[in-house]
């Protein structure tokens, strides 16, 4: 799979979930997807449980992540102490 197929998979429509990326031809988020992934689910946990979903649609889900964060500056965050 190469990185415009995967970029290809994901679509931002303002009137789609509130412009929220997707992956095309469904209404679950990038973030959905990611936040499934962050508890456990494994990429076939997710296949099991959205039929008709494609692995390249998880992936690309994972790229889409990773290439919005190449371009994000971060900040320190420091606690404060009590």
């Amino acid at each position: 799979m190469d990185e415009a197929d995967l970029l290809r998979r994901i679509t931002v429509n303002p009137k789609v979930l509130a412009g929220k990326p997707v992956i095309r031809g469904t209404r679950l988020s990038v973030e959905f997807i990611l936040n499934l992934m962050a508890h456990g689910e494994t990429i076939q946990d997710v296949l099991s449980e959205y039929e008709g979903l494609s692995e390249a649609a998880v992936y690309a889900c994972l790229f889409f992540a990773k290439k919005s964060l190449e371009s994000t500056s971060f900040v320190p965050i420091v606690a404060e102490s009590a």
